[in-house]
This record gives C-alpha cells, structure tokens and sequence, in this order.
C-alpha cells in the first residue's frame, strides 16, 4: 500500500478549483457520477485535434489511428476486469443499456413463460425495470432477495427461493444506497449449481476495487465510464463468450454486419456484432485513459482511501443527534458512501442548503425506491467519496451539517 498524495491528485481534475456561491467546491455526489482528471479532458481533446474519424472502415490514416486507439481501450479494460478475451468487451453508452442488451438479446429469447429470476430489494432501477418488462412480455416470474436490518443480504433466503425454474440472478455487486459490497463469489457458485446464470451490476465496484470477472466467474459484468473518471455516453457490457456466441445483436445496422444482401444478412465476428452504428470513439478512448489514471494510483489504494474516509465519516455523524444512517456502520463492509436523514428535515432541504456552503451531495430516492419502501422512507440523502476527497472536507460537511438546525430554527 502507498499513501496517496491527495494534494497532486486534487491538482489534476480542474473542476475543483471552481467556487459554488463564493466557496470553494465540495463534490461529495460521486456515487452519481465522478469528476474528470485534465488527463482524461485531454485524450478527448487529442483526439478531436489529432485523429478524428470513423472507426473500422477507413483505410487513411486517421481511421486507422482513431481504430487503433478505440480497441487499445477495449485491450485496457479487458485487463482492468481480467476478462480472457477482448470479444467478451462490449462497448455501451452505460450500465443501463449493458442490462437491456442482456435482457433482449439473451433473456428474451432464451426465457419462457413461468421461467423466473432473482434480483435483490436494493437493486437500482436499471437491473428492475427490464426484467420488470421481461415478466410483461412473456410470464416469467421475478423474486427479490430481501436483506436484514443492518443492510445484508440473506443469503438463507437465496436458499429458499432458487430453484430448477430460475435462469438468472441479476444482482447489484454494491449497493449505491446502502453501500454495502455483496459477496459476489458465493452467489455465483450457488447461482452455477443450480444451472442458472448471474449478471453483476458493477456501476458502483468496478470504480472503487478490484473486480476480476474470471475469480468471481460472473456470466455478465457491466459497468459505467462516468462513475470512473471516465467520460459520460461510455459503458460496457463483459459477457462470456461462449454466450455471446449464442445471442442474437440487439441493434442492427452499420458495423455490425460482416455481408449484406438484399436477401439476408451475416454478422460480424465478436464483439462487433454488438455495437452497432458508428461508435462513441472518444468516449472509449477517454475511459481507457481513465483506467490509465486509476491503474497508475492502484486500485488496492483507491479502496483503501475510501474506507478511510468513509469509517472518518461514520463516526463523525454517528456523534450528532437526530442523525439516521443506512446500511453498514463498518466501512470495510461497504463502498465510499453513507446514506443518511437528518432531524426530519427533507433531504432536498439539507442538499440545497449544504450546496449554499459549496457543498455537493445527492437527495432523493437514488433509483432505489424499492429500497427506499424497505427501509421505511421515502428518499435520503447521500455523501459519496473518490479518490481526491479530503477529511477537511468532511470536516466542513459535518459543520455545515449542525448548522442546518441553527438555520432552520429547529
């Protein structure tokens, strides 16, 4: 382990020397979506000045060079998630498209009538609503894995519920409300001796710890750029070959195909055949110099920095009154965020008049209503922590925090 130099990472990413209303900006909503090193600003910026084409048609020389560096990304990121092969990388706009790609190309045409899946109560609404639609579409039959009243999982409920009729468990790897990290591996090996398949939603792992899909052996993996200093419009989609090989595309058109005739079609080889169009290039090529950035500060000593501050922030709120925190209380259990209410004040009221102090949190339901019901409210409000997050921030989070009463009048 290496301490990090906050201070030289801080100096990277220009947005934090912006003010908010005359202070200096506090960004604590990184679970929604994470600031951007001048690095990754740059890749962007080399590529629309230096390179700027379409990618696998061109022969000229910057089709070759935009190509080039579009599938040098897929290289980076096949390694980042140690994936066995580059055709098992599909790139997406976000984790929420990577879902319903699952959900169309494999689910719907591998799924019948009263076939079921297993998802969780603290999903996300992205690995809901599909399946939601999938049940609509053709009778399957959806469970939910419920947790206990520290924010687990029951895994004794897993046991109860899988059976024969269940072909997939779609499964959130963290929680982006609770933060708690869900044992991944287990679920996957009980998912696998009962012959069904498991999808991870990694939005909120993949950016903060190291995530191996070939150890945890998950059948789908995916993941958002945005969540990972990377560039927004760019997600992707990790699936086994083997499965990939048996689906049909999602989309169809451009690049897709490897011959077309006016009387059939033949796809192109892997993993082509699933992006279909013309590509986000720079997007691609921005999140492999985010995995750059990330793999240069070691992913060990990102999740090390953020359990730091996350156990620092625990016991700073847990010492105001009238203060409610969800989910686990030991930072080793769960990622950098904390949900929380604070004195019956709505958290809209809390967000706004924190953003008067230049200090940025999220407030609502997350896209985690269902969770939100579990757990006997109506929306929270969220601090979430990255790699140039300081304790002196949280410090002035704390203070504008007991503020709030004083402001309110309460």
């Amino acid at each position: 382990m290496i301490i990090l130099n906050i201070k030289k990472i801080r100096e990277d990413f220009p947005i934090l020397k912006r003010k908010i209303k005359g202070k200096p900006l506090i960004y604590l909503d990184n679970a929604a979506t994470t600031q951007k090193p001048i690095q990754v600003i740059n890749a962007i910026k080399e590529y629309y000045e230096k390179y700027n084409a379409n990618i696998h048609r061109a022969i000229h020389t910057l089709g070759e060079e935009a190509t080039e560096k579009y599938e040098e990304a897929r290289e980076k990121i096949r390694r980042f998630i140690n994936a066995k092969s580059t055709k098992e990388i599909i790139f997406v706009r976000n984790a929420t498209e990577a879902i319903n790609l699952v959900m169309y190309s494999w689910a719907l045409n591998n799924l019948k009538r009263n076939d079921e899946i297993i998802s969780t109560i603290m999903e996300h609404h992205s690995n809901i609503v599909p399946w939601q639609f999938l049940r609509d579409r053709i009778g399957i039959k959806l469970n939910f894995l419920d947790i206990d009243d520290q924010g687990f999982l029951r895994l004794d409920h897993l046991n109860k519920i899988i059976s024969k009729k269940t072909k997939l468990i779609a499964i959130t790897h963290a929680s982006n409300v609770l933060g708690t990290i869900n044992p991944i591996k287990e679920i996957v090996r009980i998912a696998h001796e009962n012959g069904s398949l498991v999808l991870v939603d990694g939005a909120q792992s993949v950016p903060h710890m190291k995530v191996d899909v070939k150890e945890l052996d998950c059948d789908f993996l995916v993941f958002s750029g945005h969540k990972m200093l990377g560039p927004m419009g760019i997600g992707v989609l990790y699936c086994k070959e083997e499965i990939l090989e048996s689906i049909q595309p999602f989309l169809y058109g451009g690049d897709m195909i490897k011959c077309v005739s006016l009387e059939k079609s033949e796809w192109n080889d892997l993993p082509l055949r699933f992006e279909a169009g013309t590509s986000n290039v720079e997007g691609a090529i921005g999140l492999g110099a985010a995995i750059d950035y990330l793999n240069k500060i070691g992913l060990e000593n990102v999740r090390e920095h953020d359990a730091n501050l996350t156990k620092y922030a625990l016991e700073k709120l847990s010492n105001i009154s009238d203060v409610e925190i969800y989910g686990p209380k030991n930072a080793n259990k769960k990622t950098g965020l904390i949900a929380f209410n604070f004195n019956n004040v709505h958290p809209h009221d809390v967000s706004h008049i924190l953003d008067d102090e230049g200090i940025e949190i999220r407030s609502g339901h997350h896209c985690a209503m269902p969770l939100h019901k579990r757990l006997g409210i109506e929306s929270s409000a969220r601090i979430s922590f990255y790699i140039y997050n300081t304790k002196e921030e949280i410090d002035k989070f704390i203070e504008a925090l007991k503020n709030i009463k004083k402001i309110l009048k309460i």
